[in-house]
């Protein structure tokens, strides 16, 4: 039996995405494990996949995003990076035994896990989400292009460089030496994202990899509140469920809005807040953990981040949004959202206030019919693509020669 080893870290997205691969891998016949911090221990076990634990037992999540603040900061990203490297030191020990007696590592976005499967002379399949992150290796550069990569490339790579050098490695200059030279998988959907005709033929895009959680059972009060009467709207925003003070004051805003508009909405997090502080109305409720195959299914919009998995999964189920991104990486996707017609402006979250809410709740209200026809649409064309699949079947053609 051929043996996977995966590695990855951040966000419970960061995390989802992995853990539906792992289990598709294990379907197929594939021992897997999926390494990562601690924090995610139960979510990945739950899931059916084998957990090893890298680094300490901290909260990235939310350490991540007290370094973000609200993504304007220009030095959160020096923070960031040294805060990654950290980790990076804290779990390389524990991620190259897991890797031992591994046939094939598969290397996430964070490209955690490449340096311990070089030390080892294992194998690795790459996995990227971010297409700028792809180099384009079949296009001339010029002398100053070549120039700004190689200034952003001596700050980025030197987290790898620390640990090339506990194992005896050489210093890289470029991130793309960490990459794969077999296979980097893509998991975008083909409908909405043109291939870059200057990448090498191992940059492969899949289409998304998502699963519908079949076995969710809603609760009494959660089923009676999406299936009776208007749809809801749903906002999601796993990154402001931290409940500090700065994040309740603009779920407020969020709050207000929806009463001033009548807007029946469902509040994913904030248990503690919403519990304490507010009495809210018949047609606001809140919600714990509730998979977004359920939710977004039913919802008749999402006001969300713009995430790679939220936007993901609003495509594959079919839902307009309204996109409230904090970070460069979510306002891009915020803007392909409304580029396809299924989302309206952004509100950057600097900018949110009550007036700011109500006015894009106004713009979906009045293009809504136009939107969720079109999110229908790409829905079906983007579950057609069977991501998983094309993915799986590939890292099985590595694994066999």
């Amino acid at each position: 039996m051929s043996k996977v080893a995966i590695f990855t870290m951040g966000t419970r997205g960061d995390v989802q995405l992995y853990i539906y691969l792992a289990r598709k891998l294990i379907e197929n016949g594939i021992d897997t494990i999926l390494g990562t911090h601690p924090y995610w221990k139960d979510l990945i076990e739950k899931a059916g996949v084998k957990f090893v634990p890298i680094g300490s037992n901290i909260n990235i999540e939310r350490e991540m995003a007290a370094i973000r603040g609200n993504g304007a900061n220009p030095m959160s990203m020096g923070r960031e990076l040294d805060f990654i490297s950290d980790f990076f030191q804290d779990a390389t020990h524990d991620i190259l035994n897991a890797c031992k007696g591994r046939d094939l590592v598969v290397v996430s976005h964070s490209l955690i896990g490449a340096v311990e499967a070089q030390a080892l002379g294992i194998p690795t399949v790459n996995v990227t989400i971010q297409k700028d992150a792809i180099p384009e290796k079949l296009r001339q550069q010029s002398v100053s292009e070549k120039v700004l990569e190689n200034i952003g490339s001596s700050r980025i790579i030197k987290p790898y460089n620390n640990l090339r050098k506990i194992y005896g490695l050489r210093p890289i200059k470029f991130i793309d030496e960490l990459m794969s030279d077999k296979l980097n998988l893509m998991p975008i959907s083909r409908t909405v994202n043109d291939r870059n005709p200057y990448w090498e033929a191992k940059n492969v895009v899949t289409g998304f990899w998502y699963e519908d959680d079949m076995d969710f059972v809603p609760d009494e009060k959660l089923r009676t509140f999406m299936e009776t009467g208007d749809k809801a709207v749903v906002l999601s925003f796993g990154a402001m469920n931290y409940e500090d003070d700065a994040e309740v004051e603009k779920l407020d805003k969020y709050i207000k809005a929806f009463e001033a508009t009548d807007t029946k909405a469902i509040i994913q997090g904030f248990q503690r807040s919403l519990a304490t502080n507010y009495k809210l109305p018949d047609k606001i409720m809140s919600c714990g953990d509730v998979p977004h195959s359920w939710l977004f299914s039913r919802a008749r919009y999402v006001i969300h981040h713009c995430g790679f998995g939220t936007c993901t999964a609003t495509m594959v189920y079919g839902v307009p949004s309204i996109p409230i991104p904090y970070m460069p990486e979510q306002i891009r996707y915020a803007a392909k959202l409304n580029d396809i017609g299924i989302a309206t402006k952004m509100v950057k979250t600097s900018k949110v206030s009550k007036r700011a809410i109500m006015d894009v709740l106004d713009e979906m209200n009045s293009s809504y019919y136009f939107k969720k026809e079109k999110a229908e649409d790409i829905s079906k064309k983007v579950r057609a693509e069977n991501g998983l699949d094309d993915a799986v079947r590939r890292i099985k053609d590595i694994l066999h020669g």
